[in-house]
């Protein structure tokens, strides 16, 4: 059982006194959401894989202005909530290789739980995406439509199709990915707007 020096519900209250919209913590808890099933299909630790996924984004709200210091201000704000070195080099693992921040830009994700976060907080915008065109229904998503807009990378096209595929270094092909994201959004479809 891994440290986690906080609660849900106090993330929660950390992310809303940062300031963050509700477009902002749907996305949060959607990868949250999504993290919670990768960790119990491979019998890892739900609360903190979900923590993780709760809090990848920890900074972003102080730092979507400036791109290039994304993942860094996490760092001071993680470490203040009592968390240590080893998560918060998890949460910025999900923005190594990215172009726009270039302290991270030589990093590469190596292993399993690396994999999870970046492919499941990157597959949210999709699957979102694809439910406001279904007149925000996702009960009935399956993942032969998801896949259809997966391949048009005209659709949804801020999403890189690239990190999602990362999700099949773990084992997982790319179908029983997307069955997950699904299963896990639509359990919290009341919480982020959908139906």
């Amino acid at each position: 059982m891994s440290f986690i020096p906080i609660n849900r519900e106090e993330a929660i209250s950390y992310l809303r006194e940062l300031g963050n919209t509700d477009i902002e913590m749907n996305h949060y808890i959607e990868t949250e959401a999504i993290m919670k099933k990768l960790a119990n299909y491979f019998s890892e630790d739900e609360d903190y894989w979900g923590m993780l996924g709760l809090l990848h984004d920890i900074d972003w709200v102080l730092t979507k202005n400036r791109i290039q210091e994304h993942s860094l201000i996490a760092k001071d704000l993680l470490s203040r909530l009592g968390f240590d070195n080893k998560f918060i080099s998890l949460v910025q693992s999900h923005v190594y290789s990215n172009e726009t921040i270039p302290k991270f830009l030589d990093k590469k994700r190596t292993n399993r739980i690396e994999f999870c976060l970046a492919s499941s907080e990157t597959i949210t915008g999709l699957i979102y995406a694809y439910s406001l065109m279904r007149n925000k229904n996702i009960s009935t998503m399956e993942v032969k439509g998801l896949k259809k807009k997966f391949k048009d990378k005209t659709f949804a096209e801020n999403c890189n199709r690239k990190i999602i595929e990362e999700i099949e270094k773990t084992g997982i092909s790319l179908d029983l990915f997307f069955q997950i994201a699904i299963d896990s959004l639509r359990e919290i479809k009341d919480e982020i707007g959908l139906n």
